[in-house]
């Protein structure tokens, strides 16, 4: 995984500014998938926030210049990626596409979304990486349709070990603007929580799948 340590800093303290974010020791969210978590996490929620919105745009179009270089598309991976996707694919004065979970079932049957021409470059464009399974899912369609694939950006990751396993497997690289230890350092400088909630924060990240059974 890749990032900028000042990038990252920067963002989480955004993304825990507009609840984006939000961290819950004490009374846990369940995720889709019955985890337990002390944290939520929704990043569409920056979209509303024109100043954040332009600091997400400016940050992936930089990295991703550094980072891929240039390509000839940007995809986003819906649904969450396609709005922050889109402004960065303006941002690079680029095509964008998105990427559904998978064929729509009626009409032409797509699951990338736009005009894609096979053997173009792309970047994906993600909002959160969990296992990174969904995200990858992605990347399957796209190199199905014969895209060259540089690599993935999102605006965060929760840095699960299966995650790390399951893009280095695939051989994607990510980039993110920022991840789950930063955050949990800027919830604790700012004093979103207490020093035993960062002790409860930690040890969930460490076994999420097991955490509060």
């Amino acid at each position: 995984m890749i990032f900028n340590t000042t990038t990252a800093e920067n963002t989480a303290k955004l993304l825990l500014q507009i609840n984006a974010i939000k961290l819950n020791p004490k009374n846990p969210f369940t995720w889709a998938s019955g985890w337990k978590s002390p944290i939520y996490c929704d990043n569409r929620i920056t979209l509303s926030f024109p100043e954040i919105r332009k600091f997400l745009q400016k940050e992936f179009s930089e990295n991703i210049l550094k980072q891929f270089g240039k390509p000839d598309v940007i995809a986003g991976v819906a649904t969450g990626a396609i709005g922050i996707g889109l402004l960065v694919a303006e941002a690079l004065d680029l095509p964008f596409v998105y990427v559904r979970p998978e064929p729509k079932k009626h009409g032409r049957q797509n699951q990338i979304e736009g005009h894609f021409e096979a053997g173009k470059s792309v970047v994906v464009i993600e909002d959160l990486i969990s296992t990174g399974k969904s995200s990858l899912q992605a990347v399957e369609a796209l190199k199905a349709a014969d895209a060259n694939i540089l690599g993935m950006a999102a605006i965060f990751t929760y840095g699960f070990d299966v995650a790390a396993e399951n893009f280095k497997q695939t051989g994607i690289d990510l980039f993110t603007l920022s991840n789950y230890p930063t955050l949990i350092q800027a919830a604790a400088n700012q004093s979103y929580v207490s020093s035993e909630e960062i002790d409860t924060l930690n040890a969930w990240s460490k076994d999420p799948a097991n955490w509060g059974k």
